[in-house]
């Protein structure tokens, strides 16, 4: 009588235990949490090893910055004054107070606008000349001394020619930005194009590819490092050239707002400008540089 009742019992037994992808599933969920844990902490690392060192740094030179300018007879603003006197500059980038009474953030977003224009005309007429020139290894002869002897030429001294030529600032500021950061652009594609393997064209003549195909499909690709680096290069010098030309071509951008503050005698003020200047142009070169890196799968130099 009482082997059913133990069968039973172990027939209960068996069915209530874990199967064993339960079992795996509860043993897998320590582990997941695991890696997960190991990841977030690598991930933190990672980002603490490149916020650190120049957070670091920063506090350490504006540590000597300020005992420096604290003496007596010192001519520069301590940190702790620029930021007193230019405190509604710092906290608050895009107040309006009137058509020249604007905050450094608009300020920058004017002079963006002229860098966009000027930026992206250099960017695609150089690609453009810099693919034909590394055709040919005439062409490339023949005009790589002129380009190397033009891009030497500082950007104030291609305002004056604007100046003449277009009679107006704005044209003015955007060719000088043109001509300023065509030459690298130019220089790096061209370049580019000449290092594209043999072996790339022998590829392209077997499979018959037209004129467009080859550019889009061996051109581009194989030259994208070079032409990239061009592009970067042609943005810093993009971004110097607008604050040079606007220093004397007027306006609300960021480079007039320098010079009309030494005019004032504002130095707090230009040291902000200073800092909006060096932040944005290090933003632009990591936006193209992030791009460049898309395009070219990590394979350019960052």
């Amino acid at each position: 009588m009482n082997m059913p009742v133990a069968k039973s019992n172990v027939s209960a037994s068996i069915l209530s235990a874990p199967t064993a992808p339960a079992v795996a599933k509860i043993v897998s969920l320590p582990l997941r949490q695991t890696a997960m844990n190991t990841r977030i902490r690598a991930t933190l690392v990672k980002i603490a090893s490149a916020v650190i060192p120049p957070l670091v740094m920063i506090a350490l030179l504006l540590t000597v910055w300020q005992v420096l300018c604290m003496r007596p007879g010192a001519t520069l603003p301590a940190p702790t004054k620029i930021w007193t006197e230019a405190y509604d500059l710092i906290v608050d980038p895009f107040f309006v107070a009137g058509p020249q009474d604007i905050g450094l953030g608009w300020r920058v977003l004017v002079s963006l606008q002229r860098v966009a224009i000027g930026y992206g005309l250099a960017a695609l007429f150089g690609i453009a000349l810099g693919t034909l020139i590394g055709q040919s290894v005439w062409a490339m002869r023949g005009l790589d001394p002129i380009f190397q002897v033009l891009r030497t030429i500082s950007p104030l001294a291609w305002l004056p020619i604007s100046l003449a030529a277009f009679r107006d600032s704005q044209p003015s500021a955007i060719f000088v930005i043109f001509i300023t950061s065509v030459w690298p652009i130019i220089i790096n594609t061209a370049v580019g194009i000449r290092n594209i393997p043999q072996d790339y064209r022998n590829v392209a003549a077997v499979l018959q590819l037209n004129h467009f195909e080859f550019f889009w499909k061996i051109m581009i690709p194989s030259a994208a490092p070079y032409i990239f680096t061009g592009l970067r290069i042609g943005i810093g010098l993009s971004w110097l050239a607008i604050v040079a030309a606007e220093m004397l071509t007027g306006g609300v951008g960021i480079g007039f707002f320098i010079w009309d503050a030494w005019n004032s005698s504002r130095l707090p003020d230009i040291f902000i400008a200073l800092a909006y200047i060096g932040i944005v142009g290090f933003l632009l070169d990591r936006v193209v540089a992030g791009l460049a890196s898309i395009v070219t799968r990590g394979t350019s130099a960052n």
